[in-house]
Formats: structure tokens, C-alpha cells, sequence
């Protein structure tokens, strides 16, 4: 069937072309080509990685036959298509694509852009609730898409009995205002079983982007282990506006009765962000060992005074397989630019993700760290030699610029800081030597000679005061030589990294849901 394409809004992206209505009553937002191409690069990945240990069954079989690996895919919320499009498209083992959506405009407009794009052999529109047709078809799929416009719970259950064994579940949710916001606890707990840290002090708060991760984890987990189904998070990304997860999916009874072992609650200070991580079962040899609380944990932060917020239970394992995500970084760099528009990104999301720490839940802000103290900034390069000289792995975070994560102790990073102040103080003294001074900077002086850890400008009311009078043991500590960790980061901040994508419209962001 031949169409007008005056009448339509045509859209391109990647290999794809649909024809959309003029009229906004499908939902398309282009920021969002980051999403689609990731996608499109995740789940040819996941497709390599399952062909090569179905060929290495095969070798073990003794089986010469190699058959190319064909699977199905699902996306349970279309909107315009075009992601279904792409996919059939641009990923060479798709098989099938249900492409569904509960609006009768949508399932029309994916059904003109199939035929426009000749993809009727592939590419199967679907008119129907997500939620329903999951659960009562009897067909399986390798590959579960959902890209919701808010939060991706309530398709959760529908969606894990519906994948196949090892299969690739994607999942997006744009509610970040829930899960990393400060102002829906509420919502947040019944959505996803659990609470980020909450809004009580700006510096717990910073990490409630990497908490909103964990705590999509912890929903997915928990749905799949009433199916004796166990998650492993391959990718998991807080981007934009929206958080991106992609999650293996096997049967695994042995691995759900483990479940308790990666699932953590979070205690965070309100006053210096310090975390105190409790896991809620443990099994012998876990990797995820963390710190013991006290038999009995105070309600008063050892080192500012301040109060706990309790977050979780969520995901306290990994968010990434480095396989994985060197895979999809080979992809991407053999991806034909001119198609792919957002590579660039891609690449600097995953070489920052690749990196980061795996056994380290967390991350802080280290100028938010030096407005405690009401100190000039500590650099990134600063920081990393001094904490690296005293041989504590430190690592960037994707989730947040200027944030990192670290092994090293609480009372360390205290310390570290403290030693900052003495040498900005020293720097001070050494500036004014000999010069004539006003009344109060004169007082200021006499002060820091007197202490050279003071800050007179602190009252004693503040967190940074209080920190200065309780974590008192001097540190060396060496902010100017680099060591083989501050190399190392130092390395990866001078990769081209675009972590941000550029604004394709005024005004971009989560549009108002279409009418």
C-alpha cells in the first residue's frame, strides 16, 4: 500500500524511516536516540555472546553444525515504532519483532512504517495491553523491550514469564524523580519495594542516582525469584532524565536462594555522607563482603554527629559484566558514524561504567565534600594521589561528573581532607607573611598559628566543625606525585568522552505524555 508522505511526519534515525502523524498523538522524543542506538548495540552483543557459548556446546557435543543464532523479540510498548523498526533493521539475529502498543494510532503508524520499510517478514504490530498479552501468550521471547512512559514496574512479572531461559531483558523507567528524587518516598517504596537516602542532607542525597539503579534491580530480582529465576545486570545506566537497565534472566533455584546475599540496606549520614552497607544474608564466599555493622549501630554518626537514613533493601551486587560492555565498546567502534549518531556517547557512558568499581555501592561529591568544611575544592588529580598513595583503589563514576568511588575507609577521607585544610591554611600563612593585615584577617592568622587545622570561619554548630574536633589524627598524605592509581584515572579523564548528548530541540526532555 503506497501512502502520502505530505500526510505524515517522516522521522529517521539510524536505518530506520516511519511515518508518524503530524498531530503529536504518538509519543516520540529524539533525545532519545541514545537509547535506541545503546539498545541496538546491547542486544547484538548479548547475540555474539549467545552464539559463541551455543557454539562452544556444540564443540563440546562434538556437533559440527553451525547454525546461526535466530531469536524473537518483544517490544511491549511501541509508541511510534521506530525502535522496532530499527531493530529490524539493524540487528541481524532478530528473527521476529512483536511490535505492541495499546493505542490504536500507534499500532496504525508502526503498521504503515513496516510496510514503508518493507519489514512485514520481520517486524509484527500488535495491538493489545503489554500486560495482558505477556501473560497470556503462549509464545516466548529472547529479547523483552520495555520502555515505558514513567515506571517499568508493573510490567515486571508479566515480562519474566514471558522470556526465554538466558534471555535479555531491557528495561527502562523515566521516573527518576521517584526513584532518585527526594520528594516521593511514598511511591518509591511501593513501586520498587524499597527507599533511596531521601532528602535528608544534600551530601547522602548525591547518591540516590546510583540508589535508584539498585533499587530497579532489587523489583526485577525479587519478581524473577518467585519464578525460581535469577537477574545478572549486564549494563545498568542513570542517563539523562531516565535510568537503562539491561539484565540477564535464567532459571536458577540454587542462585534465588542466594538472593538475600545481594540484596543490602544502605545506612547514609546526613550530616558526611558516610555509608554503612548491611547485606541481609550472606553465603561463604560471597564477593560481596561488606563492612560488618556494629552489634548495635548508633543513631549518631561517629564522625559528624548527625543522623542515619536507612536505604533499601536493594541490589547490592554488580551493575555491570565487563565482558559485556567490551563487547558492546567493539561494537560501537566499528559502527558506521553516519547511522549511529550518538557513538561518541556510547562510548564515553561505557569506558566511565567499565571502570568503575565493582564492589564499591556508592559514590560522593567531592566538592560537596569541601563545602562541608567551607574549603577551596579538592581536584579530581588531588584527591586520587593522595588516597592512591596510601594504596585504596579509587574509581570515576558514570552516574555523576566530579563524583568518584573509593575503597578506602570513611575516617581516611576525613583525614585526607583535614590534611587539605592544613595545607591550604599553610599556603595562607605563607601568602600574608610580612604584609600588613586588617583586624580580622589578623585575628584569622593568629587562629590558624595557633591550630594549624582550624577553620575560623567554622561555627560550632556546622558538620565540618564537628568532623574537625572528633577525626583529630594527623595523616601523611601526598597531594603532588602521582602514583599508578592517579595515572590511571588521570588516563581515562583524557579519553574524548561525551557523556552529556547535545540538546536536538528547544526545550528537549521528558515530553508530557501524548494525548
Amino acid at each position: 500500500m503506497s501512502y502520502n508522505l505530505d500526510d505524515f511526519q517522516v522521522i529517521r534515525e539510524g536505518k530506520a524511516e516511519i511515518l508518524a502523524p503530524k498531530e503529536e498523538k504518538v509519543f516520540y522524543n529524539p533525545i532519545q536516540q541514545f537509547n535506541r542506538d545503546l539498545s541496538v548495540t546491547a542486544i547484538n552483543a548479548w547475540a555474539e555472546l549467545r552464539q559463541e557459548t551455543l557454539e562452544k556446546k556444540r564443540a563440546k557435543k562434538e556437533q559440527a553444525q553451525k547454525e546461526k543464532f535466530q531469536f524473537d523479540i518483544l517490544e511491549a510498548l511501541l509508541a511510534t515504532g521506530l525502535r522496532a523498526i530499527r531493530y529490524g533493521h539493524e540487528i541481524p539475529g532478530a528473527r521476529r519483532i512483536v511490535a505492541n502498543d495499546l493505542l490504536p494510532e500507534a499500532v496504525a503508524a508502526i503498521t504503515r512504517s513496516v510496510e514503508h520499510n518493507r519489514l512485514q517478514h520481520k517486524v509484527v504490530p500488535n495491538q493489545g495491553d503489554a500486560i495482558k498479552y505477556m501473560a497470556a501468550t503462549s509464545d516466548k521471547f529472547h529479547v523483552i523491550d520495555l520502555d515505558p512512559y514513567g515506571t517499568a514496574a508493573p510490567f515486571i512479572d508479566s515480562a519474566l514469564q514471558t522470556i526465554e531461559d538466558d534471555g535479555l531483558l531491557l528495561v527502562t523507567c523515566t521516573d527518576a524523580g521517584v526513584l532518585a528524587g527526594l520528594g516521593y518516598p511514598e511511591k518509591c517504596f511501593a513501586l520498587y519495594g524499597g527507599n533511596n537516602f531521601g532528602n535528608g542532607g544534600f551530601i547522602n542525597g548525591e547518591s540516590n542516582h546510583e540508589a535508584g539503579l539498585r533499587l530497579i534491580l532489587h523489583m526485577i530480582a525479587t519478581t524473577a525469584a518467585k519464578y525460581k529465576k535469577a537477574i545478572e545486570p549486564v549494563l545498568c545506566l542513570s542517563i539523562d532524565f531516565y535510568m537503562r537497565c539491561f539484565v540477564r534472566v535464567r532459571t536458577a533455584p540454587l542462585q534465588v536462594k542466594q538472593l538475600s546475599a545481594s540484596t543490602i540496606l544502605a545506612y547514609g549520614c546526613n550530616g558526611c555522607g558516610h555509608k554503612h552497607l548491611q547485606p541481609l544474608g550472606r553465603t561463604s564466599g560471597s564477593k560481596h563482603q561488606y563492612p560488618k555493622l556494629e552489634r548495635t549501630i548508633s543513631g549518631e554518626c561517629a564522625y559528624c554527629g548527625s543522623f542515619y537514613t536507612v536505604a533499601g533493601p536493594m541490589w547490592g551486587g554488580r551493575l555491570h559484566n565487563h565482558q559485556f560492555i567490551d563487547r558492546m565498546l567493539a561494537l560501537n567502534a566499528s559502527a558506521d558514524r553516519a547511522v549511529y549518531g550518538t557513538t561518541e556517547r556510547i562510548k564515553g557512558m561505557l569506558t566511565v561504567a567499565r571502570a568503575e568499581m565493582e564492589d564499591q555501592p556508592f559514590y560522593f561529591n567531592l566538592n560537596q565534600l569541601s563545602s562541608i568544611f567551607k574549603t577551596s575544592p579538592i581536584s579530581i588529580n588531588e584527591f586520587v594521589r593522595a588516597v592512591g598513595g596510601l594504596g585504596h583503589r579509587v574509581s570515576l563514576t558514570h552516574a555523576k561528573t566530579n563524583c568518584i568511588k573509593t575503597d578506602a575507609p570513611w575516617k581516611t577521607i576525613l583525614q585526607v581532607k583535614r590534611e587539605w585544610l592544613r595545607k591550604g591554611n599553610e599556603e595562607y600563612l605563607a601568602l600574608i607573611e610580612g604584609k600588613e593585615l586588617s583586624e580580622k584577617n589578623q585575628a584569622k592568622a593568629d587562629k590558624i598559628k595557633v591550630d594549624i587545622y582550624c577553620l575560623p570561619n567554622l561555627s560550632e554548630t556546622t558538620t565540618g566543625y564537628k568532623i574537625l574536633h572528633r577525626v583529630q589524627e594527623p595523616l601523611e598524605v601526598n597531594f603532588a606525585t602521582d602514583n599508578d592509581m592517579s595515572v590511571e584515572i588521570n588516563r581515562l579523564r583524557k579519553v574524548k568522552m561525551v557523556r552529556y548528548q547535545e540538546n536536538p530541540t528547544k526545550n528537549w526532555g521528558p515530553k508530557a505524555r501524548p494525548k
